[in-house]
């Protein structure tokens, strides 16, 4: 077995196991009297995150891995991991929230208002890069930015962090 099919089988495993936490953490909120906001384009995030992953998967797993790429791949999965112990029970791949709730201030999000999507952003471009797919990881990172760009507007809007896009006139 190559390097690039533990990696690919690696980073599939954790996705599916992520996809797992993340639901029982939506039914427990839900439970707790959450809501669900932005519904509407997570479909959308799903089919991005599927499509590059099933991509990595057709176009990288026989190509050489790139060493250095891969480091900087694993520091951006102890980032992930950061960010999920962060929020713990209230990390979810949903905008989930949690009325009353006071807004996670600890680790990363001492430093930024969205550390997960930064994540998330560098992985999209960093993986293709170790296996060598610049065109791949460039095209993922650009169409990524376009649905957080979305996404993030929605969760501010949930979080209460500026006013929703209907009352600004948008």
């Amino acid at each position: 077995m190559t390097l690039s099919i533990v990696i690919l089988t690696l980073v599939t495993v954790q996705r599916l196991g992520e996809l797992i936490l993340a639901r029982r953490n939506t039914l427990r909120l839900l439970a707790r009297g959450a809501t669900e906001s932005g519904a509407g384009h997570y479909p959308l995030v799903v089919a991005l995150h599927a499509a590059w992953l099933a991509g990595l998967w057709l176009l990288a797993w026989d190509r050489p891995t790139n060493l250095g790429w891969l480091v900087a791949f694993l520091l951006l999965q102890m980032l992930r991991v950061w960010v999920i112990a962060s929020l713990g029970d209230r990390w979810t791949t949903r905008i989930i929230v949690l009325p009353d709730a006071p807004l996670v201030q600890k680790g990363p999000y001492r430093f930024l208002p969205h550390p997960n999507y930064v994540v998330v952003a560098g992985e999209m471009l960093v993986l293709p890069l170790v296996f060598g797919l610049t065109a791949f990881g460039l095209i993922f990172f650009l169409l990524n930015a376009l649905v957080l760009w979305v996404r993030i507007r929605a969760e501010d809007a949930a979080l209460g962090r500026m006013s929703p896009p209907s009352a600004r006139g948008i």
